[in-house]
C-alpha cells in the first residue's frame, strides 16, 4: 500500500513515490481484483470514508456482505463495482415469495441505479447440511427472477458463495471431487449457474489448508514462494496451493455437471496475528503474490484471469478465534498494515 498524500523532503523519493503508486494503480486495476469489505467491527470508519478509501488507492472491486444503506449511498457515482450479498439470516424470507425478492432488489439495487452492481451473492457459506441449505435455490431463483424484471439481467449476476469444505477429494487436483452428502444441495445449484450463465462464488484460503495439515503442506507452497513444482498431477505442474485447491473445485465441477461454470474467489487472504504462520510479513507475502497470480490462471485453466476479492479491508474485533480479526489490509484507522507490491 502506498500514501499518495505523503510529502518527502527529497523530490526523488517524491517521484518514486509517485511512480510506486502508479504501478499499484495499473497492475491492481488490470489484475481485476476486489477487496471484501467486513463490517463486523466496532472501531471501523464510516461508509463514506472507507469507500474514499477504495478511490483513493484505486481498489475498483468491492464485496459487501449484506445491504449496508450507509455503504450503497456512499457508493453512489463511485464507479467502483459491487458484489452485494444476500445474509444468511434473509434467505428464508427471500425464498418464501417473489415478492418478498422483488422488494428487496428495490430497495437495495434498483433504488441506487448509480452504482455498478456486478454480483448477487445469495447466501455466504450455508451449511449444505444445515436448516438453512433449503432456502438458498428459491432465494437464488426469486433474487433472479427480480433483477431479470427489471432489466439487469445483463449487468448483474446471482449466485452463492460456497467454502472449500465441500471437496471430498482435493489431492491430487485432477482428482477433484465434492463430498457425496453434499451433493443434493449443490446439482440443483450448479444447474441453476448453468442456465444463466453465473459464475460459482468460491471463498478460497490456502492458509486453512496449511494450518490444518502443516505435516505435509510446506508453508512456501501455500504462500506463492516455491521455487520449483510441489506436486505433479499428470502432465500439469503445481507450484503453489491456490491452484491446486482452485483446479480441484473446477475437476469437482465437471464431475457434477458443471464444467461450463468460471469459478470467482469471492474471499481469500492470509491473517498477519493470532494464529499459526500469522505475521505481518506472511500476510504481504500472500496478498501480494495473490493479486499477481490471478492474472494469468491455473494449470487446468492457464491464461484465463481469476477475478478475485482480497479479503479483507479491515481488521474486525468482533469476530473469533484471534486470527480471524486479523485478516485486514489497514487497521481501523485507515493505515494500512502493509506495504503490498503491486509491481
Amino acid at each position: 500500500m502506498f500514501d499518495s498524500t505523503v510529502k518527502g523532503s527529497s523530490t526523488m523519493a517524491s517521484l518514486l513515490l509517485r511512480f510506486g503508486l502508479l504501478m499499484a494503480t495499473i497492475h491492481l486495476t488490470g489484475a481485476q481484483t476486489g477487496v471484501c469489505y467486513g463490517m463486523q467491527g466496532d472501531n471501523l470508519p464510516p461508509a463514506g470514508e472507507v469507500v474514499a478509501l477504495y478511490n483513493q488507492y484505486n481498489i475498483r472491486r468491492m464485496r459487501l456482505y449484506d445491504p449496508n444503506q450507509a455503504a450503497l449511498q456512499a457508493l453512489r457515482s463511485s464507479n467502483i463495482e459491487l458484489m452485494i450479498g444476500v445474509p444468511n439470516d434473509a434467505l428464508q424470507n427471500i425464498a418464501s415469495s417473489q415478492a418478498n425478492a422483488n422488494s428487496w432488489v428495490q430497495n437495495n439495487i434498483r433504488n441506487y441505479g448509480n452504482v455498478r452492481f456486478r454480483y448477487v451473492a445469495v447466501g455466504n457459506e450455508v451449511n449444505p447440511t444445515g436448516s438453512t441449505a433449503q432456502f438458498v435455490l428459491p432465494a437464488l431463483r426469486n433474487i433472479f427472477n427480480a433483477i431479470s424484471a427489471a432489466g439487469l439481467g445483463n449487468q448483474i449476476k446471482v449466485s452463492t458463495a460456497i467454502d472449500t469444505g465441500v471437496l471430498g477429494t482435493s489431492y491430487p487436483p485432477s482428482q477433484g471431487a465434492f463430498r457425496s452428502e453434499v451433493m443434493s444441495f449443490l446439482n440443483p445449484i450448479i444447474s441453476f449457474l448453468v442456465n444463466n450463465r453465473a459464475p460459482l462464488l468460491v471463498n478460497l484460503y490456502p492458509y486453512f489448508s496449511y494450518i490444518s495439515n502443516t505435516k505435509d503442506i510446506r508453508l512456501d507452497y501455500a504462500l506463492f514462494t516455491a521455487a520449483g513444482t510441489v506436486v505433479k498431477d499428470g502432465q500439469r505442474s503445481y507450484k503453489n496451493l491456490f491452484d491446486a485447491i482452485l483446479d480441484a473445485v473446477y475437476s469437482a465441477l465437471e464431475r457434477a455437471g458443471g464444467g461450463s461454470l468460471q469459478v470467482v474467489i469471492s474471499e481469500s487472504g492470509w491473517p498477519s496475528a493470532g494464529g499459526t504462520a500469522t505475521t505481518v510479513d506472511n500476510a504481504r507475502i500472500y496478498n501480494t503474490n495473490l493479486i499477481q497470480h490471478v492474472k494469468g490462471g491455473t494449470p487446468k485453466k492457464p491464461g484465463r484471469p481469476i477475478e478475485t476479492y482480497v479479503f479483507a479491508m479491515f481488521n474486525e474485533n468482533k469476530k473469533s478465534p484471534e486470527y480471524e480479526k486479523q485478516f485486514g489490509l489497514f487497521s481501523p484507522n485507515k493505515l494500512p498494515k502493509y506495504s503490498l507490491n503491486f509491481n
